[in-house]
């Protein structure tokens, strides 16, 4: 599908030079969509499309996690490789006014401010990654070293049972 209006992050993945291609899924307007059915809609394996979660610390930090779309943040696992004795994830009226972004369309890259970011050590096996592109309906692909650099990120084990 071509792509009619471009978002903040293709922006900014063409502005650093990283290749990238946009997918276009199907939505209904202010209806978030999980990341299984995201997946599932764009034909690609949930272990290679990853969600964008934000977390607080105990000192009101922000954190960013970003994890394969069908698993869960193990908050103990996150708080860990933060450096935090607890962590909690942001509630979802406080996701906008903290990241600029939406629930179900909140993007590791472009972020109002840049946080501490760490990615599913998952994804250091993949070629390609999927996140969102920072709008329900449309997500990126691209290498995830080129994604771990932008973001300044890591990667963990941050995963329940993983």
């Amino acid at each position: 599908m071509a792509v009619t209006a471009k978002t903040n992050v293709m922006r900014l993945l063409e502005q650093k030079k990283i290749p990238y291609t946009a997918h276009a899924y199907p939505h209904e307007e202010g209806v978030a969509v999980d990341g299984v059915t995201v997946a599932a809609s764009l034909g690609q394996d949930p272990h290679a499309v990853f969600k964008t979660l934000v977390a607080r610390g105990a000192m009101k930090a922000g954190y960013v996690f970003v994890i394969p779309v069908a698993e869960s943040l193990d908050l103990k696992k996150g708080a860990k490789a933060v450096g935090e004795n607890d962590i909690e994830l942001i509630p979802v009226r406080g996701i906008l006014p903290l990241t600029g972004y939406v629930r179900g369309g909140c993007s590791p890259v472009g972020m109002k401010k840049q946080f501490p970011t760490l990615f599913h050590e998952s994804v250091l096996t993949l070629s390609r990654v999927i996140v969102s592109a920072g709008t329900i309906g449309w997500q990126v692909e691209l290498e995830p070293s080129a994604l771990i650099a932008l973001v300044r990120g890591g990667t963990a084990d941050l995963i329940a049972g993983g």
